[in-house]
C-alpha cells in the first residue's frame, strides 16, 4: 500500500510541476489591421513566447470572431461590432486591453464621385458584411442620402476585395481599412469618406476574452498588457525596425504605406478620462480593463 501511495504522490507532484512549467498556451485570433501591429511586433520579438501566447492570423474580423466563437481562440481582437455580436450570441465576453482608435484607418473608397454615386441606379458595394464595415457603410449611406435599392452588396474578406479591378463600366463602392486601402488606391480607387471625417462613428479596437479566462490567467494577461505597451513604445521609437518585423502580417506593404497607416490610428492603450466619456456608453467600462 505504501508503495502505491508514494507512487501516486510522485506522479501527482510530477504532473503539478509540469503544469507549472508548461502553462496552457493562450491563442489570440487577429487579422491584418495596422492597429494590431503591437501584437505582430510582440510575436516577432519573442515577447509573446515568454508568456506562452501565440497568434492565430486570420483574413478578416469575422473570421477572428468565428474562431473565438467555436473556442479555437482564447482571446480575440475586435471592434465594438464584433464584441457586441459575440456578446449577443451568448458569450460571456469582456474587453480587457484597449489598443487603438481609428482616425481615418477605416474608409470608404470608390471609382466615382459622391455626386455620381447619388445619381447611380446600381452601385456594386464590397465589404465584410458581418463586421464594423456594415456600420461604416450605414453611416456613409445616411450621410450622403444613398438608398438600399441602389446597392448590390458583395460580401468578401479584405484579402479578396484587395484583388478587385477598377473598371469605369461599374459604379464601385468599397468599405475597407488600412493597410488594404493601399493597393486599392494604387488601382485608382479614391477615398470618399473615413473615420477621420465621419464624426458620428467611433471605432475602437480591443482585446477581448471571457471572464473565466481573465480570472484564471489574470497575472499572465496583466503581463501581456505590459508587453503590448512596450511594443507600442518601441514601434513609435523605431518605425523602420517595426516595419521589418510586422510587414508580413500586413500584406507586405511598403515602409511608406506602413508609416501612413500608422498615422490613421491613435493608440489608446493608456486611455484618458475624456476617452472614457466616449467609450463607456459603448460598453467599455474602466473597471473591466487591465492596467
Amino acid at each position: 500500500m505504501k508503495k502505491i501511495f508514494f507512487l501516486t504522490l510522485f506522479l501527482l507532484l510530477s504532473f503539478l510541476a509540469c503544469s507549472q512549467k508548461n502553462p496552457k498556451e493562450l491563442k489570440i485570433a487577429t487579422n491584418s489591421w495596422i492597429g494590431y501591429a503591437p501584437l505582430f511586433y510582440a510575436q516577432e520579438k519573442g515577447y509573446l513566447k515568454t508568456l506562452n501566447i501565440t497568434l492565430l492570423p486570420t483574413v478578416s474580423l469575422a473570421e477572428s470572431a468565428n474562431l473565438y466563437d467555436i473556442a479555437k481562440a482564447d482571446i480575440v481582437t475586435t471592434t465594438q461590432h464584433e464584441y457586441y455580436s459575440l456578446k449577443q450570441t451568448g458569450h460571456d465576453i469582456i474587453p480587457i486591453i484597449l489598443l487603438d482608435r481609428s482616425n481615418g484607418g477605416d474608409m470608404v473608397l470608390s471609382n466615382k464621385t459622391i455626386a455620381q454615386l447619388q445619381k447611380a441606379k446600381k452601385i456594386y458595394t464590397y465589404l465584410e458584411i458581418d463586421s464594423i464595415n456594415s456600420e461604416i457603410l450605414k453611416e456613409f449611406m445616411q450621410h450622403y442620402k444613398l438608398h438600399m435599392q441602389q446597392m448590390v452588396f458583395i460580401n468578401k474578406d479584405q484579402a479578396k476585395i484587395e484583388d478587385l479591378q477598377n473598371t469605369n463600366k461599374k459604379n464601385i463602392l468599397i468599405v475597407t481599412y488600412a493597410p488594404y486601402n493601399s493597393k486599392l488606391e494604387a488601382k485608382g480607387f479614391q477615398e470618399v469618406a473615413s473615420t477621420r471625417n465621419m464624426h458620428t462613428l467611433f471605432v475602437i479596437d480591443a482585446l477581448c476574452t471571457s471572464q473565466y479566462t481573465l480570472k484564471k490567467y489574470k497575472k499572465r494577461l496583466q503581463k501581456l498588457k505590459v508587453l503590448i505597451d512596450r511594443s507600442i513604445a518601441e514601434i513609435q521609437k523605431d518605425k523602420k525596425n517595426a516595419y521589418l518585423l510586422t510587414k508580413n502580417y500586413l500584406g507586405n506593404i511598403s515602409y511608406e504605406e506602413f508609416s501612413h497607416s500608422l498615422s490613421l490610428i491613435k493608440w489608446i492603450n493608456k486611455p484618458s478620462k475624456k476617452l472614457f466619456t466616449y467609450i463607456e456608453p459603448l460598453g467599455y467600462k474602466k473597471e473591466m480593463l487591465l492596467k
